[in-house]
């Protein structure tokens, strides 16, 4: 997800001799990166009149607008798109500034990016700004990205969805924003499931959010195992298991599961508020 350097970090090898990776690494970085990287706003507007290249890359293919985005240095991240930055360049992982502003949970980075065109959704099987809103635990980044379009089943080879990265970490505010939105609970990663990753983390609280919005507890991976084979026996998580396996859910809770599910698959969640039925029956569905 992050690139190998950090997208602006890296240095020696702890006291010995610096990698090799390290060396090239350092040594193609221009006083802009520097600049960008610490925020120095003034040092940085003094380069680019003197004219400096805003749009220089490392050997990783990290450029200034990454580091201060990686920073969350709003006014440089400015800046630099003012200047001519490149809004959607990509670092040797595939990451761009926006996923760079995400990973550092800076709001006010990624609102910038975004009133600059960054896009929300880059092409399938790399990491997306919205994969790394989750392994940041940004619910304030995941909420606007959505807002704006993210695509919420968005698949990395080596993550899966953006809810397999949320629930791997146990961010909670971040499944339940992403679940609210419509992503798909039984989305899988060579067949592992969110509730996999819930039970391998063995957080009952993310498991009764998964069952609650519709998680097959009868899932099983390429391994052939069940999301409660992963669980201790005799552990809350195996005993929440356990109780689904012996309990159905309500009607009223397999109806709004139904519905919901009908209506993303037609015209999407927003449909919900339109509905013809009470305002509280479309809180329920809405799970507000």
């Amino acid at each position: 997800m992050e690139s190998p350097g950090g997208g602006g970090g890296g240095g020696g090898g702890g006291g010995g001799f610096p990698l090799r990776g390290d060396i090239s690494f350092w040594a193609d970085r221009t006083p802009v990166h520097e600049a960008a990287r610490r925020g120095e706003l003034l040092q940085l507007q003094q380069l680019i009149a003197a004219g400096a290249c805003v749009n220089a890359v490392t050997y990783d293919s990290i450029t200034p607008l990454h580091e201060a985005s990686l920073r969350g240095q709003a006014q440089c991240v400015k800046l630099l798109l003012d200047a001519g930055a490149q809004v959607d360049a990509r670092n040797i992982d595939g990451s761009t500034p926006l996923c760079d502003a995400c990973a550092s949970g800076s709001l006010e980075c990624v609102k910038v990016l975004l009133a600059h065109g960054a896009k929300v959704n880059p092409p399938l099987y790399t990491a997306s700004p919205l994969h790394e809103a989750c392994m940041n635990g940004s619910p304030e980044c995941v909420r606007l990205l959505i807002e704006v379009g993210a695509n919420l089943e968005a698949h990395d080879c080596h993550f899966g969805t953006p809810l397999h990265v949320a629930c791997a970490r146990q961010h909670l505010d971040c499944v339940k924003l992403l679940l609210q939105a419509g992503a798909n609970v039984n989305a899988a990663k060579l067949h592992e499931t969110a509730l996999h990753h819930a039970a391998k983390v063995r957080n009952v609280d993310l498991v009764e959010m998964l069952v609650q919005f519709g998680g097959n507890i009868y899932a099983r991976d390429n391994r052939g195992k069940k999301p409660s084979d992963y669980t201790w026996s005799s552990s809350p998580a195996a005993k929440c298991f356990e109780y689904y396996e012996k309990t159905p859910l309500s009607l009223a809770q397999l109806c709004r599961v139904t519905v919901r599910r009908a209506a993303a698959a037609r015209r999407g969640l927003a449909e919900l508020s339109k509905l013809q039925i009470p305002p509280r029956l479309i809180q329920y569905l809405s799970y507000n």
